[in-house]
């Protein structure tokens, strides 16, 4: 009955779509090699498509869909995983736009809430500013795409292979209702651009409801641009909570002919005080180095970095990130030995070429090695490196 329905749908919008509409096959290939924290080597491979199709609804609309079918090596273990990725209806007016289906959402921070959420949002562009609101259900995603991991149990299940005798119960994200009001002014006071937000996710099972205050500010100076913003973060497990978190950018376009940028950056999510405050705990984590990767929580990140396009096809970047552990409760595991009271975790220098000689053609090769003899959280930890290699080729 489903299929005769979507068939009817699509028969009756095909009038105002013909010849409209465009069919596409992404692919990627995806080598990694590296070694974890007791020297052991790891190879991972994983190769992807994803057809997508895009489609014009009369003069105001859009339909968009793609697919994903993704198999692999991941810690010995083969994969294959399909999904339903972006699939997102646009209707817009005079001064607005509604957005249903899944689709991509991101915090003003950019590390709070972000990535493909299902659910529907509207947005109103006026003199004033840019306000939008939304609601969005994480429960059909799958796991490692939504990437949620706010409690022990998430972070448990989400590093468990996909069995296909219990699917429900071994692919899909945590399920989590997600509320967004936001406010963006691009130019305010001729000179500064404000994006605000107020967010809150409500766990169906009860376990950790969290809301989110945060604002971000940015300055165009020149060649020179200025970041700054923080969130204030409320939670709900046993008791209240009370959590932080900030960010700060100096980003530098360097005169030349290889639109070459430098910056500074540093990202703080607050740890645990017996006393006043509980970890930041974001939605969605994010993962901030190649070598060392780990929840953005109770940790502080300042990286300097540089890019650069050297030709038309090949772009470059290159830095290095200092990972500062906020509390001695929050982050635990490498590199930080039991019972160390060291607070610095150590860095990671890492490098990237991307290559395109087509523009549906592109080759990328990054690393990073990550050194804890560097910090004193834990010294006499082993050095951990990677290496990836990806290939991504668009067929139309």
């Amino acid at each position: 009955m489903k299929k005769i329905i979507v068939f009817l749908f699509i028969l009756f919008l095909l009038p105002t779509v013909i010849f409209a509409f465009e069919f596409g096959v992404g692919t990627s290939i995806n080598t990694g090699f590296g070694n974890q924290s007791d020297g052991e080597f790891v190879f991972d491979f994983s190769a992807g498509l994803w057809p997508h199709f895009f489609m014009f609804i009369g003069d105001n609309g859009e339909f968009v869909t793609s697919v994903g079918l993704s198999l692999g090596i991941f810690n010995e273990e083969f994969f294959i995983i399909p999904e339903i990725l972006n699939t997102e209806l646009t209707m817009r007016f005079d001064t607005s736009e509604i957005r249903a289906g899944r689709m991509g959402y991101s915090d003003p921070l950019g590390f709070i809430a972000d990535g493909l959420f299902d659910g529907f949002q509207f947005i109103n562009y006026s003199h004033l500013g840019h306000f939008n609101i939304g609601v969005w259900y994480t429960g059909l995603l799958y796991k490692k795409t939504a990437n949620i991991k706010m409690t022990a149990q998430e972070q448990t299940a989400f590093y468990q292979p996909v069995d296909y005798g219990d699917f429900f119960n071994t692919y899909f994200a945590p399920r989590r209702v997600v509320a967004a009001l936001g406010w963006e002014y691009p130019s305010l006071f001729e000179f500064m651009n404000l994006n605000a937000a107020l967010i809150a996710q409500f766990d169906v099972a009860g376990d950790y409801h969290s809301q989110y205050l945060i604002a971000k500010a940015s300055i165009p100076l020149s060649r020179l641009r200025l970041e700054f913003g923080g969130a204030v973060e409320l939670s709900q497990v046993e008791e209240f909570g009370l959590g932080f978190a900030g960010m700060f950018g100096i980003y530098w376009q360097i005169p030349g002919t290889f639109n070459s940028l430098l910056s500074f950056s540093g990202r703080i999510a607050g740890g645990g005080s017996d006393e006043l405050l509980s970890p930041f705990n974001p939605i969605t984590s994010k993962y901030y180095g190649l070598a060392f990767k780990s929840k953005f929580s109770g940790l502080s990140i300042f990286s300097l970095d540089y890019s650069a396009r050297l030709l038309r096809s090949l772009g470059i970047s290159a830095g290095v990130l200092y990972f500062v552990r906020n509390d001695l409760g929050t982050f635990s595991g490498y590199p930080a030995e039991p019972d160390n009271q060291g607070y610095f975790l150590g860095p990671e220098i890492y490098a990237r070429a991307i290559y395109s000689p087509f523009s549906d053609l592109q080759l990328s090769l990054g690393s990073g090695v990550f050194f804890p003899a560097l910090g004193n959280a834990g010294p006499g930890e082993s050095v951990r490196w990677k290496i990836e290699l990806t290939a991504s080729m668009a067929l139309y």
